[in-house]
């Protein structure tokens, strides 16, 4: 894996007496999409203040493209792009005035990149309408135009799909892995819609009490049952000791990817008529909830 952007290092922070965040360590990589949850008051919104400067630690590092953020604050800063909830925009101007405005607050960005990202998030249609004409998601579209005009290396999300229709977020999404393909950046998501940051990242960090409690690829989540449907399940019943759970006309059992050839190979010499045996993956809710011991979750806290 290439170097990260971000590197949280033994980050803590106490605040009136209580040990809030406790010695976390979490590295953002480019290109990664990576969900931030946790249950409330978990401290996520106090991780994001501290990695955004609006917050010291008590003790840590945020190190940002190799610049920490204590020592180095405008350099390190200037990495960093920020959608909270529903960018707010001057709505009686049109949306490339509202980007021109913008990018007057940063070094060196031109006409050029302002048309790149405009293209970037598809407004190119839009743009000289005013933002009062726009709908939600064009404004969120338009907020994630803004926060890409620098050319962040890091990019953090706070609900950004929080009241977009479904097609509005299945949009936005797309748009957002085209961002972390083309121009290389690391992102960060928090979202209470866990269905949504199932389809939207690539991994997920789970903060619980202060502590990063997991970390997981999304993708290489293995499932650890199947499902399975056979013409005799009275002789696949008497392979396993343990009663197998009926479910949808089939049974479910406990099996690991390595063990699915051997029972197959079994099934056939038993003659056993096999009809379906298919991966029962978790859902990110039920690893969640397993992880957090069910703890509620909602959006950085």
């Amino acid at each position: 894996m290439s170097q990260p952007i971000v590197e949280i290092k033994n980050l803590n922070k106490t605040i009136k007496g209580k040990h809030i965040i406790k010695d976390l360590n979490l590295d953002f990589y480019p290109g990664q999409i990576t969900g931030f949850l946790g249950p409330n008051g978990a401290g996520k919104t106090t991780t994001i203040r501290m990695m955004t400067g609006l917050m010291y630690p008590s003790k840590g590092e945020v190190i940002i493209d190799g610049k920490q953020l204590s020592t180095n604050y405008e350099e390190a800063i200037s990495n960093i792009g920020v959608i909270v909830e529903n960018p707010e925009m001057y709505k009686y101007m049109s949306g490339y005035k509202n980007l021109q405005h913008f990018a007057r607050m940063h070094k060196g960005v031109t006409k050029q990149r302002i048309d790149e990202v405009v293209a970037q998030v598809g407004l190119q249609n839009r743009i000289h309408e005013k933002v009062k004409t726009y709908s939600l998601g064009m404004r969120q579209r338009l907020g994630l135009a803004q926060a890409m005009l620098h050319r962040p290396k890091f990019l953090i999300l706070d609900e950004p799909t929080n009241g977009l229709d479904p097609a509005g977020i299945r949009e936005f999404r797309m748009y957002l892995r085209k961002i972390a393909a083309e121009d290389n950046v690391a992102i960060v998501v928090s979202s209470h819609l866990l269905s949504e940051i199932e389809l939207m990242v690539d991994r997920i960090a789970i903060i619980q009490n202060g502590e990063l409690i997991d970390i997981r690829e999304l993708q290489h989540v293995a499932a650890s049952q199947y499902y399975i449907e056979v013409g005799q399940p009275d002789q696949l019943q008497a392979m396993f000791e343990e009663p197998l759970t009926k479910e949808n006309g089939g049974y479910v059992i406990n099996l690991t990817k390595e063990e699915v050839p051997a029972l197959i190979r079994k099934l056939v010499e038993s003659g056993i008529d096999l009809y379906t045996i298919q991966p029962i993956q978790k859902r990110l809710e039920d690893q969640f909830i397993e992880m957090t011991g069910g703890g509620a979750i909602d959006a950085i806290r």
